[in-house]
Protein backbone atom coordinates (compact mmCIF):
# COMPACT_ATOMS: atom_id res chain seq x y z
CA UNK A 1 0.00 0.00 0.00
CA UNK A 2 1.34 3.33 -0.89
CA UNK A 3 2.00 5.93 2.01
CA UNK A 4 -1.28 8.11 2.85
CA UNK A 5 -1.64 11.24 1.31
CA UNK A 6 -2.53 14.72 3.34
CA UNK A 7 -4.90 15.67 1.32
CA UNK A 8 -8.27 14.62 -0.38
CA UNK A 9 -11.59 13.99 1.26
CA UNK A 10 -9.56 10.70 3.26
CA UNK A 11 -7.01 13.01 4.08
CA UNK A 12 -7.74 14.39 7.78
CA UNK A 13 -8.51 10.86 8.37
CA UNK A 14 -5.14 9.65 7.37
CA UNK A 15 -3.55 12.93 9.04
CA UNK A 16 -5.21 12.08 12.64
CA UNK A 17 -2.86 9.13 14.27
CA UNK A 18 0.24 10.52 12.68
CA UNK A 19 -0.43 14.15 14.31
CA UNK A 20 -1.00 12.07 17.46
CA UNK A 21 2.73 10.65 17.15
CA UNK A 22 4.20 13.98 15.94
CA UNK A 23 2.60 15.28 19.36
CA UNK A 24 3.32 12.63 21.74
CA UNK A 25 7.04 12.59 20.00
CA UNK A 26 6.97 16.67 21.35
CA UNK A 27 5.87 15.76 24.85
CA UNK A 28 8.14 12.84 24.90
CA UNK A 29 11.22 14.83 23.50
CA UNK A 30 10.32 18.15 26.12
CA UNK A 31 10.40 15.87 28.98
CA UNK A 32 13.66 14.64 27.82
CA UNK A 33 15.27 17.29 27.44
CA UNK A 34 14.12 19.33 30.86
CA UNK A 35 15.13 22.87 30.21
CA UNK A 36 15.03 25.44 27.75
CA UNK A 37 18.26 23.89 25.60
CA UNK A 38 19.80 20.52 25.58
CA UNK A 39 22.86 20.26 27.85
CA UNK A 40 26.02 19.37 26.87
CA UNK A 41 26.65 21.54 23.72
CA UNK A 42 27.04 21.05 20.22
CA UNK A 43 29.13 17.53 20.50
CA UNK A 44 26.47 15.93 22.88
CA UNK A 45 23.91 17.36 20.39
CA UNK A 46 25.46 16.08 17.41
CA UNK A 47 25.98 12.49 19.26
CA UNK A 48 22.50 11.99 19.97
CA UNK A 49 21.31 12.93 16.78
CA UNK A 50 23.36 10.17 14.80
CA UNK A 51 22.38 7.96 17.54
CA UNK A 52 18.66 8.26 16.69
CA UNK A 53 18.80 8.89 13.09
CA UNK A 54 21.81 5.92 11.81
CA UNK A 55 21.49 6.04 8.07
CA UNK A 56 19.94 9.24 7.01
CA UNK A 57 18.62 7.47 3.57
CA UNK A 58 18.11 3.54 4.17
CA UNK A 59 17.29 1.17 1.78
CA UNK A 60 13.94 0.11 3.52
CA UNK A 61 11.72 2.62 5.61
CA UNK A 62 10.85 2.04 8.85
CA UNK A 63 7.11 2.96 8.23
CA UNK A 64 5.70 6.56 9.19
CA UNK A 65 4.58 6.42 13.11
CA UNK A 66 8.00 5.31 14.11
CA UNK A 67 10.06 7.41 11.97
CA UNK A 68 7.68 10.53 13.59
CA UNK A 69 8.26 9.13 17.17
CA UNK A 70 11.90 9.17 16.79
CA UNK A 71 13.09 11.89 14.48
CA UNK A 72 10.65 14.42 16.44
CA UNK A 73 11.28 13.24 19.22
CA UNK A 74 14.69 13.57 19.21
CA UNK A 75 14.67 17.33 17.32
CA UNK A 76 12.40 18.00 20.85
CA UNK A 77 15.13 16.78 22.56
CA UNK A 78 17.60 19.12 21.17
CA UNK A 79 15.87 22.15 20.81
CA UNK A 80 16.00 25.25 22.25
CA UNK A 81 12.27 25.88 23.42
CA UNK A 82 11.11 29.46 22.65
CA UNK A 83 8.42 28.68 24.80
CA UNK A 84 11.03 28.19 28.38
CA UNK A 85 10.84 31.33 29.94
CA UNK A 86 14.47 30.85 30.46
CA UNK A 87 15.40 31.23 26.32
CA UNK A 88 15.74 34.37 25.62
CA UNK A 89 18.38 34.89 23.66
CA UNK A 90 17.15 35.79 20.20
CA UNK A 91 13.83 37.16 18.57
CA UNK A 92 12.44 33.57 18.40
CA UNK A 93 9.63 33.84 19.54
CA UNK A 94 7.36 30.89 21.08
CA UNK A 95 3.98 30.23 18.67
CA UNK A 96 0.78 30.10 19.24
CA UNK A 97 -0.85 27.29 19.08
CA UNK A 98 -3.62 28.64 17.28
CA UNK A 99 -1.60 29.65 14.27
CA UNK A 100 0.53 26.44 14.85
CA UNK A 101 -2.85 24.43 14.19
CA UNK A 102 -3.45 26.48 10.79
CA UNK A 103 0.20 26.05 9.55
CA UNK A 104 -0.79 22.77 9.81
CA UNK A 105 -3.59 22.59 7.79
CA UNK A 106 -1.64 24.88 5.17
CA UNK A 107 0.80 22.51 4.78
CA UNK A 108 -1.49 19.59 4.04
CA UNK A 109 -4.20 22.07 1.41
CA UNK A 110 -0.11 23.00 0.31
CA UNK A 111 -1.61 25.84 -2.24
CA UNK A 112 1.39 27.33 -4.51
CA UNK A 113 0.65 30.81 -4.22
CA UNK A 114 2.53 31.52 -7.64
CA UNK A 115 -0.72 31.19 -9.58
CA UNK A 116 -4.48 31.56 -8.85
CA UNK A 117 -5.43 27.54 -10.14
CA UNK A 118 -3.16 26.32 -7.28
CA UNK A 119 -4.32 28.21 -4.50
CA UNK A 120 -8.02 30.32 -5.09
CA UNK A 121 -9.15 30.89 -1.67
CA UNK A 122 -5.84 31.33 -0.44
CA UNK A 123 -5.11 34.39 -3.53
CA UNK A 124 -8.48 36.14 -2.02
CA UNK A 125 -7.43 35.36 1.66
CA UNK A 126 -3.66 37.07 0.80
CA UNK A 127 -4.90 39.97 -0.88
CA UNK A 128 -7.60 40.64 2.06
CA UNK A 129 -5.08 40.20 5.16
CA UNK A 130 -2.15 42.31 3.42
CA UNK A 131 -4.22 45.28 2.32
CA UNK A 132 -5.55 45.12 6.49
CA UNK A 133 -1.83 45.30 7.23
CA UNK A 134 -0.55 47.61 4.91
CA UNK A 135 -3.23 50.08 6.33
CA UNK A 136 -2.52 49.69 10.15
CA UNK A 137 0.85 50.53 8.60
CA UNK A 138 0.06 53.55 6.20
CA UNK A 139 -3.15 54.44 7.57
CA UNK A 140 -3.54 57.89 5.16
CA UNK A 141 -2.39 56.68 2.50
CA UNK A 142 -4.72 56.48 -0.50
CA UNK A 143 -3.84 52.85 -1.95
CA UNK A 144 -1.40 51.15 0.33
CA UNK A 145 -0.50 47.55 -0.04
CA UNK A 146 1.69 44.66 1.42
CA UNK A 147 3.40 41.42 0.09
CA UNK A 148 3.94 38.21 2.35
CA UNK A 149 7.58 37.13 2.85
CA UNK A 150 9.86 35.07 4.19
CA UNK A 151 10.79 37.77 7.22
CA UNK A 152 12.84 40.83 7.72
CA UNK A 153 15.52 39.85 5.35
CA UNK A 154 13.63 39.25 2.06
CA UNK A 155 11.44 41.79 2.94
CA UNK A 156 14.60 44.55 3.06
CA UNK A 157 16.11 43.20 0.24
CA UNK A 158 12.86 43.85 -1.70
CA UNK A 159 12.84 47.55 -0.79
CA UNK A 160 16.17 48.50 -1.67
CA UNK A 161 15.23 46.60 -5.21
CA UNK A 162 12.46 48.51 -5.46
CA UNK A 163 14.24 52.20 -4.59
CA UNK A 164 17.06 50.78 -6.71
CA UNK A 165 14.27 50.53 -10.02
CA UNK A 166 13.50 54.25 -9.12
CA UNK A 167 16.78 56.07 -10.43
CA UNK A 168 19.97 55.49 -11.58
CA UNK A 169 22.71 54.94 -9.14
CA UNK A 170 20.72 54.89 -5.78
CA UNK A 171 22.60 55.25 -3.09
CA UNK A 172 21.63 53.22 0.50
CA UNK A 173 22.15 55.46 3.39
CA UNK A 174 22.06 53.25 6.44
CA UNK A 175 22.98 53.28 10.75
CA UNK A 176 25.56 51.42 11.77
CA UNK A 177 23.28 50.17 14.18
CA UNK A 178 21.00 48.31 11.19
CA UNK A 179 20.10 44.80 10.32
CA UNK A 180 23.18 43.35 8.41
CA UNK A 181 20.55 42.22 5.72
CA UNK A 182 20.93 45.95 4.50
CA UNK A 183 24.44 46.13 3.08
CA UNK A 184 24.38 42.04 2.05
CA UNK A 185 21.12 42.81 -0.13
CA UNK A 186 22.71 45.96 -1.69
CA UNK A 187 26.10 43.63 -2.62
CA UNK A 188 23.55 40.90 -3.69
CA UNK A 189 21.25 43.82 -6.15
CA UNK A 190 24.64 45.48 -7.80
CA UNK A 191 24.09 48.35 -5.31
CA UNK A 192 26.89 51.12 -4.31
CA UNK A 193 28.14 50.17 -1.13
CA UNK A 194 25.90 51.52 1.55
CA UNK A 195 26.87 55.39 3.53
CA UNK A 196 27.10 53.81 6.79
CA UNK A 197 26.24 56.37 9.29
CA UNK A 198 28.07 56.03 12.64
CA UNK A 199 25.44 55.61 15.55
CA UNK A 200 27.63 55.99 19.05
CA UNK A 201 24.37 56.67 21.00
CA UNK A 202 22.33 53.62 19.54
CA UNK A 203 19.94 55.48 17.18
CA UNK A 204 20.89 57.56 14.07
CA UNK A 205 21.34 61.09 14.63
CA UNK A 206 19.44 62.88 11.98
CA UNK A 207 21.85 65.62 12.01
CA UNK A 208 24.34 62.97 10.86
CA UNK A 209 22.07 61.33 8.64
CA UNK A 210 21.48 64.75 6.94
CA UNK A 211 24.99 65.33 6.41
CA UNK A 212 25.28 62.11 4.69
CA UNK A 213 22.55 62.64 2.24
CA UNK A 214 24.00 66.58 1.57
CA UNK A 215 27.78 64.51 0.99
CA UNK A 216 26.59 61.66 -1.51
CA UNK A 217 24.54 64.10 -3.31
CA UNK A 218 22.50 61.52 -5.32
CA UNK A 219 19.51 59.67 -5.48
CA UNK A 220 19.19 57.82 -2.51
CA UNK A 221 17.41 55.35 0.24
CA UNK A 222 17.87 56.22 3.76
CA UNK A 223 17.33 53.21 6.09
CA UNK A 224 16.24 53.62 9.78
CA UNK A 225 15.44 50.79 11.77
CA UNK A 226 12.50 50.60 14.58
CA UNK A 227 13.38 47.92 16.60
CA UNK A 228 17.43 46.93 16.21
CA UNK A 229 18.37 43.62 16.74
CA UNK A 230 20.86 44.42 19.44
CA UNK A 231 19.01 46.34 21.68
CA UNK A 232 15.80 47.20 21.05
CA UNK A 233 16.56 50.88 20.06
CA UNK A 234 13.72 52.82 17.80
CA UNK A 235 15.63 55.53 15.43
CA UNK A 236 14.12 59.16 15.44
CA UNK A 237 11.10 58.29 13.12
CA UNK A 238 9.78 61.97 12.69
CA UNK A 239 13.02 63.49 11.88
CA UNK A 240 14.63 60.87 10.09
CA UNK A 241 11.18 61.01 7.83
CA UNK A 242 11.94 64.91 7.26
CA UNK A 243 15.69 64.55 6.75
CA UNK A 244 14.81 62.13 3.77
CA UNK A 245 11.60 64.69 2.57
CA UNK A 246 14.25 67.91 2.79
CA UNK A 247 17.25 65.92 0.29
CA UNK A 248 14.29 63.76 -1.94
CA UNK A 249 15.33 60.72 -0.47
CA UNK A 250 13.22 57.42 -0.35
CA UNK A 251 12.37 56.04 3.06
CA UNK A 252 12.63 52.60 4.22
CA UNK A 253 12.32 51.72 7.79
CA UNK A 254 13.24 48.24 9.10
CA UNK A 255 10.17 47.42 11.83
CA UNK A 256 11.24 43.74 12.15
CA UNK A 257 11.12 43.77 15.25
CA UNK A 258 9.26 47.17 16.44
CA UNK A 259 6.83 47.23 13.79
CA UNK A 260 4.62 45.16 16.00
CA UNK A 261 3.84 47.91 18.55
CA UNK A 262 1.27 49.00 16.06
CA UNK A 263 -0.97 46.55 17.13
CA UNK A 264 -1.02 48.44 20.84
CA UNK A 265 -2.69 51.29 21.70
CA UNK A 266 -0.27 52.14 23.85
CA UNK A 267 2.64 51.53 22.46
CA UNK A 268 1.96 52.78 18.84
CA UNK A 269 2.87 55.85 19.82
CA UNK A 270 6.84 54.96 19.70
CA UNK A 271 6.14 54.38 15.95
CA UNK A 272 5.29 57.99 15.23
CA UNK A 273 6.23 58.68 11.52
CA UNK A 274 6.44 54.98 10.52
CA UNK A 275 3.33 56.16 8.36
CA UNK A 276 5.59 58.20 6.54
CA UNK A 277 8.45 55.77 5.40
CA UNK A 278 7.39 54.66 1.44
CA UNK A 279 8.68 51.04 2.32
CA UNK A 280 8.39 49.06 6.20
CA UNK A 281 9.44 46.07 6.99
CA UNK A 282 7.11 43.66 9.76
CA UNK A 283 8.06 40.39 10.51
CA UNK A 284 5.52 38.97 12.38
CA UNK A 285 7.34 35.42 13.50
CA UNK A 286 9.24 37.97 15.79
CA UNK A 287 6.37 39.93 18.23
CA UNK A 288 3.58 38.59 16.67
CA UNK A 289 3.46 34.86 17.52
CA UNK A 290 3.59 33.69 14.74
CA UNK A 291 6.02 30.45 13.33
CA UNK A 292 8.37 30.70 11.14
CA UNK A 293 7.31 32.38 8.15
CA UNK A 294 5.70 34.92 8.81
CA UNK A 295 7.08 38.52 6.88
CA UNK A 296 5.62 41.54 5.41
CA UNK A 297 6.70 44.35 3.56
CA UNK A 298 4.25 47.04 3.39
CA UNK A 299 4.26 49.96 0.57
CA UNK A 300 2.74 53.27 0.84
CA UNK A 301 1.09 53.15 -2.57
CA UNK A 302 0.73 49.83 -4.52
CA UNK A 303 2.77 51.38 -7.67
CA UNK A 304 5.42 51.20 -5.76
CA UNK A 305 5.19 47.46 -6.10
CA UNK A 306 5.38 47.68 -10.41
CA UNK A 307 8.73 46.68 -10.85
CA UNK A 308 8.27 43.10 -9.51
CA UNK A 309 5.55 42.67 -12.21
CA UNK A 310 6.45 39.72 -14.60
CA UNK A 311 5.13 37.16 -16.96
CA UNK A 312 5.41 33.32 -17.29
CA UNK A 313 2.70 32.38 -19.45
CA UNK A 314 1.85 29.02 -18.12
CA UNK A 315 1.20 30.85 -14.50
CA UNK A 316 0.05 34.24 -15.23
CA UNK A 317 -0.65 34.46 -19.07
CA UNK A 318 -2.28 37.86 -20.10
CA UNK A 319 -5.43 36.18 -21.80
CA UNK A 320 -5.95 35.22 -17.69
CA UNK A 321 -5.01 38.31 -16.12
CA UNK A 322 -7.47 39.91 -18.74
CA UNK A 323 -10.25 37.63 -18.32
CA UNK A 324 -10.10 38.25 -14.38
CA UNK A 325 -7.79 35.93 -12.70
CA UNK A 326 -5.21 37.37 -10.07
CA UNK A 327 -1.36 37.49 -11.52
CA UNK A 328 0.30 36.92 -8.24
CA UNK A 329 3.48 36.82 -10.17
CA UNK A 330 4.23 40.24 -8.96
CA UNK A 331 3.51 39.51 -5.26
CA UNK A 332 6.80 38.06 -4.69
CA UNK A 333 10.41 37.38 -6.24
CA UNK A 334 9.90 33.78 -5.33
CA UNK A 335 7.78 31.48 -7.52
CA UNK A 336 6.18 28.50 -5.57
CA UNK A 337 5.46 29.75 -1.75
CA UNK A 338 3.50 28.65 0.61
CA UNK A 339 0.25 29.87 2.30
CA UNK A 340 2.15 31.76 5.18
CA UNK A 341 -0.77 33.76 5.19
CA UNK A 342 -3.43 31.47 6.56
CA UNK A 343 -1.50 31.50 9.91
CA UNK A 344 -1.43 35.30 9.88
CA UNK A 345 -5.20 35.59 9.19
CA UNK A 346 -6.29 32.91 11.70
CA UNK A 347 -4.18 34.92 14.56
CA UNK A 348 -5.60 38.38 13.46
CA UNK A 349 -9.35 37.01 13.71
CA UNK A 350 -8.86 34.47 16.77
CA UNK A 351 -7.21 37.12 18.90
CA UNK A 352 -7.98 41.20 17.06
CA UNK A 353 -6.02 44.08 17.38
CA UNK A 354 -6.46 44.29 21.05
CA UNK A 355 -5.48 40.78 21.48
CA UNK A 356 -2.32 40.50 19.94
CA UNK A 357 -1.66 44.46 21.50
CA UNK A 358 -2.36 43.23 24.96
CA UNK A 359 0.50 40.33 24.11
CA UNK A 360 2.69 43.01 23.04
CA UNK A 361 2.18 45.15 25.83
CA UNK A 362 2.66 42.11 28.38
CA UNK A 363 6.10 41.26 27.02
CA UNK A 364 7.12 45.27 27.10
CA UNK A 365 5.86 45.19 30.81
CA UNK A 366 7.93 42.09 31.66
CA UNK A 367 10.93 43.90 29.71
CA UNK A 368 10.47 46.74 31.79
CA UNK A 369 10.35 44.51 34.87
CA UNK A 370 13.43 42.74 34.65
CA UNK A 371 15.26 46.39 33.98
CA UNK A 372 13.93 47.51 37.30
CA UNK A 373 15.29 43.96 38.76
CA UNK A 374 18.78 44.29 37.23
CA UNK A 375 18.58 48.24 38.42
CA UNK A 376 18.02 47.11 41.81
CA UNK A 377 20.51 44.16 41.73
CA UNK A 378 23.65 45.47 43.60
CA UNK A 379 25.82 43.00 41.76
CA UNK A 380 24.59 43.84 37.96
CA UNK A 381 24.75 46.68 35.51
CA UNK A 382 21.89 47.74 33.14
CA UNK A 383 23.05 49.62 30.29
CA UNK A 384 19.48 51.28 29.41
CA UNK A 385 15.88 51.31 29.77
CA UNK A 386 14.29 48.67 26.98
CA UNK A 387 12.95 50.33 23.97
CA UNK A 388 10.72 47.76 23.34
CA UNK A 389 11.11 44.16 25.08
CA UNK A 390 15.84 43.78 24.68
CA UNK A 391 17.21 44.14 28.37
CA UNK A 392 20.95 44.20 28.44
CA UNK A 393 22.82 43.97 31.30
CA UNK A 394 26.18 42.53 32.51
CA UNK A 395 27.85 41.38 36.26
CA UNK A 396 28.77 44.49 37.59
CA UNK A 397 33.11 44.54 36.90
CA UNK A 398 32.80 41.69 35.17
CA UNK A 399 35.31 41.69 31.51
CA UNK A 400 33.92 40.85 28.47
CA UNK A 401 35.69 37.49 28.03
CA UNK A 402 33.86 36.47 31.74
CA UNK A 403 30.37 38.39 30.30
CA UNK A 404 31.07 35.70 26.94
CA UNK A 405 32.08 33.03 29.47
CA UNK A 406 29.30 33.24 31.17
CA UNK A 407 26.49 33.06 28.40
CA UNK A 408 28.19 29.78 27.43
CA UNK A 409 28.03 27.99 30.28
CA UNK A 410 24.65 28.47 30.94
CA UNK A 411 24.21 27.27 26.66
CA UNK A 412 26.02 24.48 27.61
CA UNK A 413 24.77 23.32 30.93
CA UNK A 414 21.63 23.53 28.98
CA UNK A 415 20.20 26.32 32.15
CA UNK A 416 19.67 29.36 29.99
CA UNK A 417 19.74 30.85 26.98
CA UNK A 418 20.78 34.48 26.65
CA UNK A 419 22.09 36.62 23.50
CA UNK A 420 25.44 38.81 23.49
CA UNK A 421 25.67 42.51 21.91
CA UNK A 422 28.04 45.00 21.71
CA UNK A 423 27.14 48.45 22.66
CA UNK A 424 29.25 51.31 24.38
CA UNK A 425 32.54 49.26 23.62
CA UNK A 426 31.67 46.60 26.03
CA UNK A 427 29.86 43.09 25.42
CA UNK A 428 26.39 42.79 27.27
CA UNK A 429 24.52 39.88 27.92
CA UNK A 430 21.14 39.68 25.87
CA UNK A 431 17.81 39.29 27.27
CA UNK A 432 14.75 39.21 24.59
CA UNK A 433 11.54 39.05 26.04
CA UNK A 434 9.01 37.27 23.72
CA UNK A 435 7.14 34.89 26.08
CA UNK A 436 3.99 36.82 27.27
CA UNK A 437 3.53 34.50 29.77
CA UNK A 438 6.66 34.91 31.88
CA UNK A 439 6.55 35.18 35.43
CA UNK A 440 8.07 37.91 37.51
CA UNK A 441 9.55 34.93 39.40
CA UNK A 442 11.08 33.32 36.38
CA UNK A 443 13.03 36.92 35.84
CA UNK A 444 14.25 36.79 38.87
CA UNK A 445 15.51 32.93 38.35
CA UNK A 446 17.56 33.67 35.45
CA UNK A 447 19.39 36.72 37.56
CA UNK A 448 20.27 34.40 39.90
CA UNK A 449 21.44 32.18 37.03
CA UNK A 450 23.58 34.85 35.97
CA UNK A 451 25.37 35.70 39.56
CA UNK A 452 25.79 32.48 40.77
CA UNK A 453 27.86 31.44 36.93
CA UNK A 454 29.43 34.56 37.35
CA UNK A 455 30.41 33.71 40.91
CA UNK A 456 31.22 29.92 40.27
CA UNK A 457 33.49 31.62 37.31
CA UNK A 458 35.51 33.85 39.48
CA UNK A 459 36.03 31.30 42.51
CA UNK A 460 39.14 29.46 42.67
CA UNK A 461 39.47 25.62 41.63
Amino acid sequence: MPPHLAGGSEGPDRLSPLVEDALGALAAGAAARKGPLPAGGPVAVERRVREVLGEALPEDGTGAAEALRALVGVVAEGAADPADPLCAAHLHCPPLAVAVAADLAASALNPSMDSWDQAPAATALEAEVTRALARLVHPDAAAPDALITTGGTESNQLALLLARETATGVRVVAGANGHHSVPRSAWLLGMPAPLVVDTPGGVLDPERVRDALAADGGPALLVATAGTTDSGDIDPLPELARAAREYGARLHVDAAYGGSLLFSDREATRLTGLREADTVTLDLHKLGWQPVAAGVLAVREAGLLRPLDHRADYLNAADDTEAGFPDLLGRSLRTSRRPDVLKIAVTLRALGRRGLGGLVEAVCDRARHLADLVDRHPALTLRARPAVSTVLFRPTGAGDEEVAAIRRRLMLDGRAVLGRARADGRLWLKATLLNPATAPTDLEALLTLVCATHQEGSTPR
